[in-house]
């Protein structure tokens, strides 16, 4: 018989992008959409961004992440990724929790793009008026 390894899985939401994030025990492995994360993620920057629960928490080479990502730009899949990754986190050690919440990366970001109102040209722009 196999011996199952511990798998935990958190899901991350930004704008309109979602994603799944699965953590196995491992080398510290990440891939993105069955990529590695530098396909999808170039700038160093962004990389960073989305693995900083694992940085903030000292487990990036504990772990192999696979993630799944849709919908949205790279901005909000970064969000949706950071989100999932310390979901997932709290699910494998819950006393990561507080420092997590320290650095902001529990909280869902709500921002969402307003919607188009009737009799506007925009969510806020108006139609031009004229006095004469």
């Amino acid at each position: 018989m196999e011996t199952q390894t511990s798998l935990f899985m958190g899901v991350g939401r930004r704008k309109t992008s979602t994603a799944v994030v699965k953590l196995k025990s491992g080398s510290g492995k990440i891939v993105v959409n069955r990529r590695p994360i530098s396909h999808l993620f170039p700038l160093k920057y962004q990389q960073e961004a989305a693995i900083q629960p694992l940085t903030v928490t000292d487990l990036q080479s504990r772990f192999d992440v696979e993630i799944k990502t849709e919908g949205g730009g790279i901005s909000g899949q970064i969000g949706a990724i950071r989100l999932g990754l310390a979901r997932a986190l709290v699910k494998y050690d819950s006393s990561l929790t507080g420092r997590l919440r320290e650095f902001g990366l529990l909280t869902r970001d709500s921002r969402m793009k307003e919607r188009k109102k009737y009799g506007q040209k925009g969510a806020r722009k108006r139609f031009q008026w004229t006095k004469r």
